[in-house]
């Protein structure tokens, strides 16, 4: 009976231990990576609209797949991050829409297209997203696909239609 007992009893400790060094490494390093998170997304959300000198986030109901809103201050538009879903996964895009309903920026934040094929039309270096620098909830379609990405190119599609009735929520909200 003892030597079933004092192995399980040695790996129970070891567990215990391990599980309590896990635990305190997580509680110090939380609020680092929550810290360093928010500044990189109040960093995009000043790339991606230009003119705003800060924002506050919008407390209205915002259409699904719209991750957040938020309004610049000074009246320079809207950012909203939106989440929609292409061949790998999820694309993550974050826009800045200017008061007049135009796209002022757009960049892809994360994605798991298919290398190669699908990058070329997320990859924020690709130069599909500024074919939809300007463009209004009237001529968005307009952007073609790219050729053999058809399903991340309607993904990108999906998403900038999803910041557009984000924004016309936010302008009703008003």
């Amino acid at each position: 009976m003892k030597d079933v007992i004092k192995p399980i009893a040695v790996l129970a400790g070891i567990c215990l231990v391990v599980t309590a060094l896990l635990a305190y490494i997580n509680s110090v390093t939380a609020p680092i990576i929550t810290e360093a998170e928010a500044k990189k997304a109040a960093e995009a959300r000043a790339e991606v609209l230009s003119e705003a000198d800060s924002f506050k986030q919008l407390d209205i109901e915002l259409p699904e797949g719209v991750e957040n809103g938020y309004e610049a201050e000074n009246g320079a538009g809207y950012v909203f991050t939106v989440n929609s879903k292409g061949y790998g996964g999820d694309v993550k895009v974050i826009c800045g829409v200017k008061p007049d309903g135009s796209i002022e920026q757009i960049k892809t934040l994360s994605h798991s297209e298919t290398s190669g094929i699908g990058t070329r039309v997320v990859d924020n270096d690709s130069g599909y997203r500024e074919k939809y620098f300007g463009k209004t909830s009237e001529n968005y379609e307009d952007v073609d696909a790219v050729s053999g990405a058809t399903i991340s190119s309607k993904a990108y599609r999906n998403a900038v239609k999803l910041i557009f009735d984000a924004y016309s929520a936010a302008k009703e909200a008003k």
